[in-house]
């Protein structure tokens, strides 16, 4: 297994890593500061029980965490940059054009981490059931993969090029 196909692996433009970064820093600083403050708040309303702000202070709370956990894991596991990409085979950090076979359909999308959100083209993870199968594919290539109602659709490789800006 290349390194490109590592699941472990999150490959971020430096755009995108330092946009998470901040996102981390202000979350584990004074965003945390900020919903203590809003705890503290409508603790001082008395009773919980009933207490709607406290409930909502708390359950932001529990978002803002699993988030921060989200971005450690990600940045933990980051490589800043792009992947080896090769013309014409479909990886991480390729712009890539199917042709659904059963209706003629095509659609072009970016293969890349779900973090790159932001870009001027849908982003689809190669860990999604779609990237999945078509990760190593070329033009011409047909892949199978399964729906979320269990049925399978088969999709061709019309292109797949590097990504670049628009």
């Amino acid at each position: 297994m290349t390194e490109t196909h590592d699941d472990s692996v999150h490959w971020l433009t430096q755009e995108t890593h330092d946009r998470l970064k901040a996102e981390l820093d202000h979350l584990s600083g004074p965003g945390r500061a900020d919903i203590a403050k809003k705890i503290q708040t409508a603790r001082d309303e008395g009773d919980l029980s009933e207490n709607s702000g406290y409930h909502a202070a708390k359950d932001e709370q529990g978002q803002m965490q699993a988030r921060i956990i989200t971005l450690q894991h990600v940045l933990g596991n980051a490589r800043v940059g792009s992947p080896s990409r090769i013309e014409g085979v479909v990886g991480l950090g390729m712009t890539v054009t199917i042709r659904f076979i059963k209706d003629g359909d095509e659609v072009t999308f970016l293969l890349a981490s779900r973090e790159e959100s932001g870009v001027s083209i849908d982003v689809y993870s190669p860990r999604s059931p779609l990237g999945a199968a078509i990760m190593g594919k070329k033009v011409g290539e047909r892949a199978t993969y399964s729906l979320p109602n269990g049925r399978t659709t088969t999709v061709e490789i019309v292109d797949t090029v590097p990504y670049t800006k628009a």
